[in-house]
């Protein structure tokens, strides 16, 4: 259980968890809400990220991107906890378990759904399974976590209990999809010296940790931008500011990432921007709400 409680990777999970959270928080401000769609949308984006995150630890081991070098998390089949065929049987039960959550929500919002598990699915195995030719090796990983976390999972919710696509749904997007991608390049500073030997070309790798840390506070400016300019254009109350009660949390990983902090060390602040996702998430959801 251990094991596979690593290979699942909790500390990803909230990247599945806000983005349906603030759509359904969308949903509420428009008079839309619906529990049964709200819960089936949850349970089956963290059903999808486990299942991506399981594709993931098996896909790269296979590659050749967890070595023995590998300064991250300890992965499951690399390490020998899980065997391959077991991670490639516990992949596809997470996604054809995501693919009856799916499937009711087919029921209540048409094909349109079908359309965004489909090609979620695929995004979350397309990231490694092609070796070198794979979204997370080409360095398109950083757009494809922005497009999946942000407007694909917050519009998407918001669809599935409003039966419309909500202009305030994809403006909150943006903020949940940019934190989300600040995980990513945490993750990519920190293992850019292993990918490199790999052949996976992130945006780290390409243009390096200076890039990475650039990139990181543009994300976290742009996250942050979002609800001031909705309240100064008037779309949203004064209460869409509380997501800036969250800035604090924000420091730790920003003081590592421009200390130069490097390997090992940035598992740290890996923790801290899931941390600083989740707590923007929830403020900001909140705020939409009320």
């Amino acid at each position: 259980m251990r094991a596979w409680v690593l290979a699942a990777r909790p500390k990803t999970l909230p990247a599945a968890v806000v983005p349906v959270v603030v759509g359904t928080a969308v949903a509420w401000d428009l008079g839309g809400f619906r529990p049964l769609p709200a819960a089936a949308a949850l349970l089956g984006a963290l059903l999808i990220q486990i299942g991506t995150n399981f594709a993931n630890d098996y896909l790269d081991f296979l590659h050749g991107a967890d070595s023995a070098d590998r300064v991250g998390p300890t992965r499951a089949v690399a390490s020998g906890l899980v065997t391959p065929g077991r991670m490639r049987a516990a992949t596809a039960l997470a996604f054809a378990a995501a693919g009856v959550c799916g499937l009711y929500l087919a029921r209540v919002a048409g094909w349109p759904v079908v359309a965004i598990g489909v090609a979620s699915i695929a995004a979350g195995v397309g990231y490694t399974a092609g070796g070198r030719r794979s979204l997370g090796y080409l360095g398109l990983g950083d757009l494809f976590v922005f497009a999946f976390f942000g407007p694909v999972a917050v519009a998407g919710t918001a669809y599935v209990q409003l039966l419309r696509w909500p202009v305030e749904a994809w403006l909150a997007s943006v903020p949940i999809g940019a934190l989300a991608v600040a995980i990513l390049v945490v993750n990519n500073a920190r293992d850019a010296d292993t990918d490199r030997a790999s052949g996976k070309r992130t945006l780290a790798v390409r243009f390096g940790r200076g890039f990475a840390r650039a990139e990181y506070l543009a994300l976290l400016a742009a996250a942050y931008a979002v609800p001031v300019c909705q309240w100064l254009a008037g779309r949203e109350s004064l209460w869409v500011l509380l997501a800036g009660l969250s800035l604090p949390l924000a420091w730790p990983p920003v003081r590592k990432l421009l200390g130069r902090v490097e390997g090992p060390a940035l598992n740290a602040a890996l923790a801290e921007t899931a941390r600083l996702l989740l707590a923007f998430g929830v403020l900001y959801a909140l705020g939409l709400a009320l």
